[in-house]
């Protein structure tokens, strides 16, 4: 049984005492009874990934420390950018690959987002590799093919038992910070869908064990509905996951079943 993943992805938000305090409010809200079932990620901005994981470590909470992005090199003359090897080295467990920002405002290419992909697993983390579409490839009938696309090259190269220990996220652009979510059984099309193709890449074994999230307006509201479905193993939640009731709320997913 694939275990539920919930990450936060907190985008650029927060500086690192806002940071701090949203982290000891969610311990409040959230009890390790919680997390029994459920894994649970947070993914600050770079400026707080030290703070985090302070506090996390030192209360012992039962949140992994996430990031949002990285560059592929472990070092050199890239400004601005930073490396899966500093990232683990403050014990980041999972990194967000290709993430629909990323690849729309920044150009990260499929090429590019596999680099990053090999890399994190390099040092020991786990991507979250990204997928979606954009309203109008929704609307011409090529969600699927965009979705088989970024998930055959961004695990191009890779071996079944990597891909298997991986995450994916179904995010379809569209539904990101609108409001608009789609329906608990589009979200379990696409998924399934996704699973379809991480099978024909890297084998039924890996299909059978890589979790797939989806991400795109996930809110208390909406998560019970859309983590029943048999596809769908985790959410990667955004603007809801900035307050600690409401990400707690989604944490805590089965208590609204």
């Amino acid at each position: 049984m694939r275990k539920p993943l919930i990450s936060g992805n907190w985008k650029m938000n927060l500086n690192h005492f806002e940071a701090l305090k949203l982290v000891q409010e969610l311990s409040y809200q959230v009890s390790r009874d919680d997390v029994e079932l459920v894994d649970v990620s947070l993914h600050p901005p770079f400026t707080d990934i030290r703070t985090v994981q302070t506090v996390l470590e030192s209360d012992r909470l039962p949140f992994a420390l996430g990031a949002q992005h990285c560059y592929h090199e472990d070092a050199g003359a890239f400004t601005g950018e930073v490396s899966p090897a500093m990232l683990a080295k403050l014990n980041v467990a999972y990194v967000i690959a290709g993430h629909s920002e990323r690849r729309e405002i920044f150009g990260e290419s499929d090429e590019m987002v596999n680099l990053k992909v090999k890399a994190i697993l390099q040092h020991g983390m786990t991507p979250i590799l990204c997928c979606g579409e954009t309203l109008d490839e929704r609307e011409a009938g090529q969600a699927e093919q965009k979705i088989a696309k970024q998930i055959t090259a961004g695990l191009a190269g890779l071996a079944s038992e990597h891909v298997g220990g991986m995450v994916v996220a179904y995010e379809p652009i569209w539904a990101i910070g609108t409001g608009r979510t789609a329906s608990a059984d589009d979200a379990q099309a696409m998924c399934a869908h996704a699973r379809a193709i991480v099978a024909e890449v890297a084998g039924e074994a890996a299909a059978a064990t890589v979790r797939i999230q989806y991400g795109g307006s996930v809110k208390p509201v909406n998560a019970a509905e859309l983590m029943s479905q048999p596809d769908i193993d985790g959410a990667l939640v955004g603007g809801a996951c900035l307050e600690a009731e409401s990400f707690g709320r989604i944490i805590q997913y089965r208590l609204a079943e």
